[in-house]
């Protein structure tokens, strides 16, 4: 048996812990709350012998196998730690605004996941907002339709960055209107859920009240790959690089899991696949190595350009 470490910061970290309600993960018929999620997630793991070490990774070395890496407090050139194999699965966060009245209303109306969130009741039959231009944000927005009674587009500039086929099915969609040079300044509510959004047209300088009960942004995602820069293959977006079909990064012995290198479905449930897939072949790569036992060289593996699950080939 191999026993894995899993260095996740002082907490079970990820985008579940900022989420209310999860709907769509399998074996949750009634749903659940992202922190409950992520609780039986550790224990679970913890159940089978993970040693799971409260401290945060703050700097990884992968120029030769075993591969050292730091924790934050212990960083002199000594205090390393090794291992032989390594699973990125430090994942992606949302692009916010921080307008006013943001934080108050995050997950209690905001959210930045139309497929994660938009079924939650507080949405359902209610006008909502969706932010952004490009094939995201009409994504999102005609997914929406299904349970809003309306959905707002603001787009800051005259027209959309998104593919014409998909500007063409958003702006066509009876229940989606568009609202060009328009940004949102501020987010209000009751203090518990959220109720309207001040908007301003940035070209006449009018402002106003909207009503909506739902505000999702679609202005894209930081993948959390400051650790690796430099030392792995990304992508323009900075989403790491992996051979198609399998978790394996340009670095032999380095896997990458979950949204860091999965910018099309971003969900909870894919996110656990890819990582069964790191495990497995983490593991796979040990068996095969195990009767070796001198300093093993580092491999540059070919990722294609397209090189991510999920990706659209060039």
């Amino acid at each position: 048996m191999y026993e894995g470490m899993l260095a996740n910061g002082f907490a079970p970290g990820g985008q579940l812990t900022t989420t209310t309600d999860v709907e769509n993960f399998p074996g949750f018929p009634d749903g659940v709350t992202g922190p409950e999620m992520m609780d039986k997630f550790r224990s679970q793991s913890e159940r089978f012998g993970t040693k799971i070490i409260t401290e945060t990774i703050a700097r990884v070395d992968l120029s030769r196998r075993p591969f050292k890496f730091w924790t934050e407090g212990e960083e002199e050139e000594s205090d390393y730690m090794t291992a032989d194999t390594i699973i990125l699965a430090t994942g992606a966060s949302a692009k916010r605004l921080s307008l006013p009245g943001e934080d108050t209303y995050w997950q209690s109306g905001i959210s930045a996941c139309a497929v994660c969130d938009g079924a939650v009741p507080i949405f359902r039959n209610k006008p909502l907002a969706v932010i952004g231009g490009g094939d995201s944000a009409a994504e999102e927005a005609t997914y929406l339709t299904k349970y809003g009674s309306h959905v707002y587009v603001l787009v800051r500039r005259s027209e959309l960055r998104a593919s014409k086929i998909m500007a063409k099915r958003l702006t066509s969609h009876p229940k989606v209107t568009v609202l060009w040079n328009t940004v949102a300044t501020e987010c209000k509510g009751d203090g518990d859920l959220l109720q309207s959004l001040m908007i301003e047209n940035i070209k006449t300088g009018e402002t106003k009240e909207l009503p909506v009960n739902g505000l999702f942004y679609a202005i894209g995602h930081e993948p959390a790959t400051q650790l690796v820069l430099s030392q792995l293959d990304l992508d323009a977006d900075g989403y790491i690089r992996t051979v198609p079909g399998t978790a394996q990064t340009s670095v032999k012995g380095v896997f990458a899991a979950g949204d860091v290198q999965d910018k099309r479905y971003r969900q909870a449930i894919t996110s656990a696949g890819s990582g069964c897939m790191a495990a497995l072949e983490a593991e796979r790569l040990i068996s095969e190595e195990e009767a070796e036992d001198e300093t093993i060289p580092v491999e540059q593996v070919h990722v294609p350009a397209y090189g991510y699950l999920g990706a659209d080939k060039e």
